[in-house]
């Protein structure tokens, strides 16, 4: 009899082991699906703007270059930097923006400022604004729920604002249609689709990049080149194909999706206008006055379809350095002019103009006090730029000090140091 109920009690054990396996196991795949299913609020964002891997059953083409799978631009491979290769498909995924993001959080911007910030980024916020704070957090852990730039952001916009109003200028239409280039979409089961006269405008993708130039409100500015040019043109490289993978698909002049930035050997090397309209130029001019030395840097560009440089005048920052020496090389005297905002002015005002307006000179004068007993002879000028603005070193720390881990922060000071380096554009020397 003792032995039956020692078996039992053995048994009784195994059985509560069994039974709390089960349930810690239930429990903890519960909080598993818990933890990686999505917000509610993200289900309400989705249920306008599907997201695009559902588009990839029928554009798989369109959606690898999108989201650079399919021959991703040579840019990052050549040069290794994102200089004129964001794709639109990592607007939120670039660890980049999030970085730029994260410093320019630590500035305390406003409700609206962000939400500013976000609606180019991530375009659904202009019809779900309440929601804009959330996806800043979701950045800045980098675990974006929400897409950036996808194929609903830019195929829902149904009309843009002309009244001058500060970017974006994009107005969304929620609904199931799809806006496009042809007149005759084809037809299919999934939703459908019209044409917009805006997805052969520039005023489409000005309605985020900013100023433009070259447009039907200014028709005079020279530039045979470029006459009658929109961005798409140049952006979103021609091709001949299908916009769908359906078999027996229609094929017909198609845009490539990977919207390549102003580095495009192909197209530069085999353009040399095109490369004297984009390439800034400096002329000097000047004058002795007693032991000084007076005179103006004349920056030009020609006449490009939009300003430089190029779509964001809000980050870029430019330097114009001034150099006078005498005619054994010796430097007597040195200026660097700085243009552009810091951290802590970005959207606190309006968008700044750009550097140069396309098709005009910026005019920068200087002034220089030379030693005694000198004589200047050579006056250099070095146009530069970086892509974002040096943090104060007080913000940067601020930061840095919100990074869960030492590799965290070594990537954003990797990040920092790479993209507030100077890349030169263009020099100039004249003797006097």
């Amino acid at each position: 009899m003792r032995q039956i109920h020692r078996w039992m009690f053995v048994g009784l054990l195994v059985a509560a082991a069994v039974v709390g396996h089960v349930m810690y196991h239930d429990q903890a795949t519960a909080q598993k699906a818990e933890e990686s299913s999505p917000p509610a609020w993200v289900d309400d964002i989705e249920k306008v703007f599907i997201r695009s891997e559902d588009c990839k059953q029928c554009h798989d083409r369109h959606y690898e270059e999108w989201k650079g799978a399919r021959e991703q631009t040579p840019d990052l491979k050549t040069f290794g930097r994102v200089d004129a290769a964001l794709l639109h498909g990592t607007s939120l995924e670039s660890p980049v923006f999030k970085t730029v993001l994260g410093v320019w959080m630590q500035t305390a911007p406003t409700a609206d400022e962000q939400q500013r910030c976000l609606s180019c980024h991530v375009p659904s916020t202009t019809v779900f604004p309440q929601y804009a704070e959330k996806i800043t957090g979701q950045i800045l852990a980098g675990k974006p729920q929400v897409e950036g730039i996808g194929c609903a952001s830019c195929h829902l916009i149904k009309s843009v604002e002309s009244a001058g109003a500060p970017p974006p200028t994009f107005k969304i239409e929620p609904g199931k249609t799809m806006q496009g280039p042809y007149a005759d979409p084809e037809e299919n089961l999934v939703h459908p689709a019209a044409q917009s006269s805006l997805f052969r405008g520039a005023n489409y993708c000005a309605s985020c990049h900013f100023d433009k130039v070259k447009d039907v409100t200014q028709k005079e500015l020279p530039g045979e080149i470029l006459q009658g040019t929109i961005c798409q043109d140049c952006h979103m490289e021609p091709s001949t194909g299908s916009s769908t993978s359906k078999r027996g698909a229609m094929t017909r002049s198609i845009g490539r999706h990977w919207f390549r930035g102003v580095v495009i050997p192909g197209t530069l090397l085999k353009n040399r206008n095109l490369q004297a309209e984009w390439m800034p130029r400096i002329d000097i001019e000047t004058a002795k006055s007693g032991n000084g030395l007076e005179g103006t840097a004349l920056v030009k560009i020609g006449s490009l379809p939009h300003s430089f440089p190029d779509g964001d005048p809000v980050l870029k920052q430019f330097f114009l350095a001034i150099t006078v020496k005498d005619g054994n090389g010796k430097v007597l005297a040195t200026e660097t002019k700085h243009f552009g905002l810091p951290f802590e002015k970005i959207l606190r005002g309006p968008i700044p103009d750009p550097f140069i307006k396309g098709g005009n000179t910026r005019k920068v004068p200087f002034s220089f006090s030379m030693p005694a007993g000198s004589t200047p002879a050579l006056v250099e000028a070095v146009l530069s730029y970086t892509l974002i603005p040096a943090p104060e070193p007080a913000l940067k720390d601020k930061y840095l000090a919100t990074l869960g881990n030492d590799r965290e922060r070594e990537s954003a000071r990797t990040i920092l140091d790479e993209y507030t380096q100077p890349r030169m554009l263009t020099y100039r020397a004249k003797n006097i």
